[in-house]
């Protein structure tokens, strides 16, 4: 869990700084330090707002397991989950190339309306964004007891790593492609977000929800048991030990998904979901490529004109 809550709390922390750092370079670029304060101001409150927002999910899942019905509320939590986090994957898809011009856009907006609101809600919804995300994925990971993944080294590290790493990227010691940087961590998030939708599937299952056309596809649990109690239970009956501790495994179910004796559901929706995700992603930039290309052969075209133009003037 602490690397779950590490990695949540790393991505999402490096989204957050990165445009913030964006913000405040761009802002002191255009002499504009006046609205600095502003930013911080908006940054500061979207912090204690997702506090507020951790304490009042935390209060509605304790009511529900009181009620009896926190099985359904996790399922819920994790198909949620997964699809924030493949929201997540199409969004640095969408903006690894761009994501400097985009926010300067908005910034160039807000300044020449000489709105202070505007800039203090834009920081205020940018950190926000990424602080609700946060406390939901804490959620999934934890099965309902948030303040679990609030109090763990993981969280903690997460978000000193990422304010280190992008301090660095922006002081220029360092200059690591923003692009490469999302593709990496994107591959570990469709990890966890494919690992989410087949555990869901899983205790949609054991709730009776939905069915099983194969229950057990293969198993392995005398290489890899999914919980240490599963490896004990095997080895109490048939005298031997599983090949790798459930130490493993239970990090592996909690990170991945994994589990030793996957239904067929569990496993085609595991699969399928890479190759979705996969093939939108290759059609997307197949489609991004095209259109840059456009763009730029009618650039090269009306500079040809211009040129021309002025050759005859």
């Amino acid at each position: 869990m602490d690397f779950q809550a590490f990695l949540i709390t790393y991505r999402e922390g490096i989204e957050a700084f990165l445009i913030l750092g964006i913000i405040t370079t761009y802002l002191k670029k255009m002499d504009q330090k006046k609205y600095l304060k502003w930013v911080y101001t908006g940054a500061i409150g979207a912090v204690l707002s997702s506090l507020v927002v951790a304490f009042i999910f935390q209060v509605i899942l304790t009511g529900f397991t009181v009620m009896g019905s926190e099985n359904y509320m996790k399922l819920s939590i994790m198909l949620i989950s997964s699809v924030l986090l493949t929201q997540m994957i199409f969004w640095m898809n969408e903006n690894s190339r761009d994501l400097d011009n985009k926010t300067q856009q908005k910034l160039s907006h807000i300044i020449s309306t000489g709105s202070v609101i505007g800039m203090v809600t834009h920081a205020y919804l940018v950190v926000l964004r990424e602080g609700v995300e946060t406390v939901f994925f804490f959620a999934a990971i934890t099965g309902g007891d948030i303040t679990q993944a609030l109090e763990s080294y993981g969280a903690l590290f997460g978000i000193v790593l990422a304010a280190i790493t992008v301090t660095i990227m922006f002081k220029g010691l360092v200059r690591f492609p923003l692009k490469r940087f999302f593709q990496l961590t994107g591959v570990l998030i469709m990890m966890i977000a494919a690992g989410l939708l087949v555990q869901g599937i899983a205790l949609m299952q054991d709730l009776g929800i939905i069915g099983s056309a194969m229950p057990e596809v293969y198993n392995i649990i005398e290489i890899l048991p999914e919980h240490p109690i599963d490896g004990a239970q095997y080895y109490r009956d048939t005298g031997i030990k599983p090949l790798i501790s459930g130490e493993v495994g239970i990090f592996l179910k909690a990170m991945f998904g994994y589990s030793h004796n996957p239904s067929i559901e569990e496993l085609l929706a595991y699969l399928g979901y890479f190759v979705v995700i996969i093939l939108w992603i290759r059609n997307s930039n197949i489609k991004k490529n095209k259109t840059d290309n456009l763009k730029r052969s009618f650039s090269i075209k009306r500079n040809k004109t211009n040129n021309l133009k002025k050759s005859l003037n």
